[in-house]
């Protein structure tokens, strides 16, 4: 579990590719020293386990179906990522939950700069725009921003100077693919809701006798 507050970013020191996906190598730097293999490490949203560390240095091994729904496949030799380290309890809650499972993967579609603040603008893939909603939590490569306004293609999301520094968003461009998680929250009342719904309860139960009835 992350809050989507990058602690900092790093720097892809080196890909190995393998018959399981990519071993990633990255440096940090700020201190690792509470970092030990088999915790997990948040790089660009994505939860990875960490597989052996040292210094300021630690690596990672990427499954290909992580490589296909993320866009991690993007990195590169040199390549900035957004890290963060795993909520321990008793740490203050800046952000919101983050699981670090990506929903989805989408494009910029514009960036504006209203003095030191950013306006991004993100195309809203289909299948998240029911949990997309203005004043709510959204995360984009690890970070957890809130929606300024949404509509029912994109939304956008304006991000302030520090943010800009501690992240990865200070370069980001327009076309640039971002990983997209939305609040876990509103999934959970989505399924309650249902659950409550008369389309649950008038649904087909599964009884002793329509087994009997189909041979079990």
């Amino acid at each position: 579990m992350f809050t989507g507050i990058i602690e900092g970013t790093g720097k892809v020191k080196k890909i190995e590719k393998n018959q399981e996906g990519v071993r990633l190598e990255v440096e940090v730097h700020f201190n690792l020293d509470d970092l030990n293999v088999g915790d997990s490490i948040a790089i660009n949203g994505v939860c990875l386990t960490v597989t052996s560390r040292l210094g300021h240095t630690f690596w990672a091994d990427l499954a290909t179906e992580t490589l296909k729904i993320t866009n991690l496949s993007q990195l590169q030799v040199g390549s900035s990522v957004n890290v963060e380290r795993p909520l321990r309890v008793g740490d203050r809650l800046g952000g919101h939950f983050v699981q670090g499972h990506v929903d989805a993967v989408s494009p910029v579609l514009d960036i504006q700069d209203l003095g030191n603040t950013k306006e991004i603008t993100i195309e809203i893939p289909s299948n998240i725009f029911r949990y997309i909603v203005d004043k709510g939590s959204v995360t984009v490569d690890g970070v957890s921003l809130t929606v300024a306004r949404s509509t029912e293609t994109s939304f956008t999301v304006c991000v302030i100077p520090h943010t800009q520094l501690q992240t990865t968003f200070h370069a980001l461009k327009v076309g640039d693919r971002v990983n997209l998680e939305v609040d876990i929250l509103g999934k959970y009342v989505e399924k309650l809701g249902f659950m409550e719904s008369e389309a649950f309860h008038n649904a087909p139960q599964i009884k002793e006798r329509f087994l009997k009835k189909h041979g079990f």
